[in-house]
């Protein structure tokens, strides 16, 4: 065992018990990213001169009617996503197990699907302009990405593989090795740096402006960063490695680099094509 080894910290991942209620950091972890999207989406929908034509594709209030769409697509998409994806099987078993989203089990690709096709039904309703919604809402989610992955630490779940690296921590349920923090990996990639790299482009680059560069450039940047760091996480144990040791985790981001980058290319073409024809 390597000398630089960190043991987990005690962080219970109950934060509050009152009787047979429970109230958990992952639970919070969910409002927390729900909230401060919410707050900062509001922020960025004020903001007329990041928009086109000098206005928000929607305002406060439907954004505020949207938070609901957005939890009922989070939490109904990332739970079938997980049985589909990590544990159909157990779940065929046992059917009655797939409500029960209190015992965990959560992806962030079938969340990422529900999400958008709440907006696709909500933007159809609401007459707003799809792909500026999308670029709207890619923009709040590192939020919930990176509180997710801290409750993923607290809960010492989806952990790395061994390492000798300084910094490598030893996790209740990984045996006596020290290993990768993915989860705090996950949280500066996914969260802090595609937020920053967002926020320069929205706020900075004015590609507001292009319709659908931003949720492209969200869906390329987290495909990207999750397939980097599958490479330090073990995957599920129910699942394991795939072909030629990919990942599932792998697998499931592969489409959203290829849509991300073919996403960009249309929103760039179409801005292209559109000051053509304004000449």
């Amino acid at each position: 065992m390597t000398l630089y080894a960190i043991p987990f910290p005690t962080i219970d991942p109950v934060l509050l018990s009152l009787g047979p209620l429970q109230i958990r950091w992952y639970a919070l972890a969910y409002i927390a990213g729900i909230l401060l999207a919410w707050h900062y989406l509001k922020r960025v929908a004020r903001q007329a001169q990041l928009w086109p034509h000098v206005k928000s594709p929607a305002s406060e209030e439907q954004i505020d009617d949207f938070v609901l769409w957005a939890t009922l697509g989070i939490v109904i998409g990332g739970r079938l996503g997980y049985v589909l994806f990590y544990n159909l099987d157990a779940y065929l078993a046992n059917p009655a197990e797939i409500v029960a989203i209190w015992n965990g089990g959560m992806s962030f690709h079938g969340g990422f699907a529900g999400v958008m096709l709440a907006l696709i039904i909500f933007a159809n309703q609401k007459k707003i302009p799809l792909l500026s919604g999308l670029d709207l809402i890619a923009l709040g989610a590192p939020f919930g990405l990176f509180f997710g992955r801290i409750a993923n630490f607290i809960n010492a779940e989806l952990f790395g593989r061994v390492t000798d690296v300084p910094w490598g921590v030893i996790f209740p349920n990984g045996g006596p090795l020290p290993r990768h923090p993915s989860q705090l990996y996950e949280a500066a990639l996914e969260g802090l740096l595609l937020f920053v790299i967002l926020r320069i482009l929205s706020h900075s680059a004015g590609k507001l402006h292009k319709p659908g560069f931003i949720a492209g450039t969200f869906a390329l940047g987290y495909g990207i960063f999750r397939s980097f760091v599958e490479l330090f996480r073990m995957p599920d144990e129910q699942v394991g490695f795939l072909t030629a040791g990919t990942t599932m985790g792998m697998w499931l981001s592969a489409p959203m680099v290829i849509a991300g980058a073919c996403l960009m290319i249309h929103a760039l073409r179409s801005s292209r094509q559109s000051a053509t024809s304004d000449k």
